[in-house]
């Protein structure tokens, strides 16, 4: 006892005062259903009535959540006790002091009662009978089930609730003290709307109370009058009747006032937000029913016998209204597209700032000079769509996306420069002028304009330099110019073909793999892991990939890897296989005006190739011996005999025996990359071949 009175002393004064009005305002609404009052009071009563109801529906409609109005029980009881007891008390001065005139019960209720009825008794008690039946019927009965419903599945559904906070916190998303706040709102919650369904029925019997005791006050009063001051029938209903439908209507507009706050709050549901949110906000979410609502209201006002002038100007309100909201949603819009483009900004230049970001490696970057990039990174949608487009082409072409190629600037570089590089190395630069263009020769003579001598640096070739304003001129003469961007793109495109095995990655291969049908899932499952692991499967796609083979039609080189992948471990014979597989493809990638032009190797580089081919007793290759002199003389050759033919703008290959292919091959992609290496067993059936001549001295 003594920490309690402890405690209590330790309360604020404030506090302390506030208890005992409180308790002193409960006794006060108690003492009014026993005791006399006079009418001034009673008007500050009544007048204390409505502002409270009004109170009520304000708060009602500003919360966020019902839970935010958990008290609402208890208000509306102390609400329904406090009009309850005012009107017994006017009943008491009307049924005493009726017949001295409409002044008996106070002024609220003969203001009401001359406002509301305007002289006739029969009007106020028709407008008391329509408040009571919306009140009842409407308001108050359908509050009631919502809240009934609201408590029924709310109480079902604590246990399911409680699960989840407990699964929650096990598994680490919450603490005990997070815990034990959502297991408050639940309780609160399950209390909250058990105790709306309850307090809904104050409200119902609040209105039949209202009802019976105003036809108390009626006909008690009719009958008070006539035997008791000497009243005629009509004088007596005349002044009882008024006096008793204005006391209704004082008690009856308040109560309505708090069964609609009662509707508000158990109809808001799970709803977040004030009322005005809840409701204007969804249905003002929609323009196209606004306009389709307007049209409705214009229909209606050309209606022959309808009234044009409200219809049409609610019809031109909610146009406004669709054209307002329209214009605010795609500014609220742009504006989310602002901050996100500001954030994203921000984010890469954290990222740029990082150390972190130091030790990530891009997969391919273009790196830009100082100039180039103030040229070229102002066009960047231009530059973004042409190397989305490469991309894209890339993909369709060889089977696999290429990795996002990063386009920077760096100033160290010359600013004319640029440098490709790939998972950080630069593997080609070059410095070009943006105020010129390149003409490829092609064997065609020199324009007549003045021009420069230089190697294009893409291929090699042959090409003259000119001032970007003869581009047109040149059109016309039927020279073919490259701009700059288009020269770097096309370097990039070279650079990136030249590097497709080292871009090919564990995740490509995966999902090449992943997205194969059923059958063929069963059959990479044969394959993997009983003859190739998932790691060496890649190596032969790396291997076709390096000599620029597509892997596109993927189908058809897994049946070829499983051909000979029982037999074979070594990734260079498996590739030679399924190469002789798939040589209408490689030799239909090479076919120019038809023909499959082919450049052979000659007899004696033929038999130099086959003689430097050692095999051990099994008679499986082991190993190339050439001399550097022999290699360094067949290199010269094959740069003379192939240059020539590219300057003649021919597309071929160079064809050699199955055993010689891959050493040729290896002496070859160090001179011209892009060449392709046949053996004579992947000429595919069918295809015209031209030979164009001999690698011989």
């Amino acid at each position: 006892m003594a920490l309690q009175d402890t405690t209590t002393s330790l309360k604020p004064a404030s506090e302390n005062s506030r208890d005992v009005a409180f308790a002193i305002g409960i006794l006060g609404i108690l003492a009014v259903l026993f005791l006399p009052i006079p009418a001034i009071f009673i008007d500050i009563g009544l007048s204390l009535s409505i502002s409270l109801s009004v109170l009520i529906l304000m708060v009602a409609l500003w919360i966020h959540k019902p839970l935010d109005f958990s008290s609402f029980p208890t208000v509306l009881l102390i609400a329904t006790m406090l009009r309850l007891s005012l009107n017994i008390s006017t009943t008491r001065m009307i049924l005493a002091n009726g017949h001295t005139g409409e002044d008996a019960a106070g002024n609220v209720i003969k203001g009401f009662a001359n406002f509301v009825m305007g002289g006739d008794f029969i009007i106020g008690v028709i407008v008391f009978i329509i408040l009571i039946t919306v009140n009842f019927m409407v308001i108050t009965k359908g509050a009631s089930r919502i809240a009934e419903v609201g408590a029924r599945f709310t109480l079902d559904s604590i246990p399911g609730k409680q699960m989840a906070i407990d699964a929650d916190l096990s598994a680490g998303l919450l603490d005990e003290k997070e815990a034990q706040v959502r297991r408050k709102e639940l309780e609160e919650e399950s209390s909250f709307f058990g105790s709306m369904d309850g307090a809904s029925k104050f409200v119902r019997g609040d209105a039949i109370a209202g009802l019976i005791i105003t036809a108390i006050n009626i006909f008690g009063g009719i009958i008070i009058g006539v035997t008791r001051h000497g009243l005629s029938i009509g004088e007596a209903a005349d002044v009882f009747t008024r006096l008793s439908v204005g006391d209704g209507l004082v008690s009856q507009i308040p109560a309505l006032v708090v069964s609609l706050a009662a509707g508000l709050l158990v109809s808001k549901g799970g709803t977040r937000g004030a009322a005005e949110e809840a409701v204007l906000d969804q249905l003002g979410n929609y323009p196209k029913a606004l306009l389709v609502t307007s049209g409705l209201l214009i229909v209606l006002a050309i209606t022959p016998g309808l009234p044009f002038l409200p219809f049409f100007a609610l019809a031109v309100c909610m146009v406004v209204m669709s054209q307002i909201i329209s214009r605010r949603r795609s500014d609220d819009v742009e504006l989310i597209k602002m901050q996100k483009e500001n954030e994203k900004e921000k984010l890469e230049e954290e990222q740029q700032d990082s150390i972190q970001n130091t030790l990530t490696v891009a997969e391919i970057e273009l790196v830009f000079g100082k100039q180039l990039a103030t040229k070229l990174l102002l066009d960047r949608e231009e530059l973004g769509f042409r190397v989305s487009r490469m991309r894209k082409k890339f993909a369709k072409s060889y089977g696999f996306v290429i990795p996002e190629i990063k386009v920077t600037d760096d100033f160290s570089i010359e600013p004319k420069g640029y440098k490709i590089k790939i998972f950080g190395a630069v593997l080609a630069g070059e410095s070009v002028s943006m105020t010129d263009i390149l003409v490829l020769s092609n064997g065609r003579q020199e324009p007549n304009l003045p021009f420069e001598d230089v190697i294009e640096p893409v291929f090699g070739a042959k090409a003259w330099r000119l001032p970007d304003i003869y581009k047109h001129e040149l059109k016309q003469q039927g020279y073919q110019t490259i701009d700059p961007m288009s020269l770097i793109l096309t370097h990039l495109s070279e650079v990136i073909r030249n590097n497709l095995s080292q871009l090919f990655s564990y995740k490509d291969m995966r999902h090449l793999i992943d997205s194969r049908d059923k059958e063929y899932a069963r059959l990479i499952e044969e394959i993997c892991p009983t003859h190739l692991s998932f790691s060496g499967l890649q190596a032969v796609f790396k291997l076709l990939l390096a000599e620029r083979v597509s892997v596109r039609n993927v189908n058809l080189l897994l049946e070829a890897i499983a051909e000979i992948a029982p037999y074979s471990k070594r990734g260079e014979q498996i590739v030679e296989h399924v190469r002789t597989r798939i040589s209408q493809q490689i030799c239909g990638d090479i076919l120019q005006d038809g023909k499959l032009k082919l450049l052979r190797l000659g007899p004696k580089w033929d038999q130099a190739f086959s003689d430097a081919l050692k095999r051990d007793a099994r008679g499986d290759l082991s190993e190339f011996k050439m001399s550097p002199t022999e290699l360094e003389n067949f290199g010269n050759q094959a740069r003379e005999k192939i240059q020539s033919l590219l300057d003649k703008g021919e597309v071929f290959a160079v064809t050699t025996s199955p055993e010689s292919r891959t050493y040729v091959r290896m002496v070859i992609e160090r001179i011209f990359p892009t060449l392709s290496v046949l053996s004579n067993l992947e000429i595919a059936r069918g295809m015209v071949v031209e030979v164009l001549g001999d690698i011989s001295e």
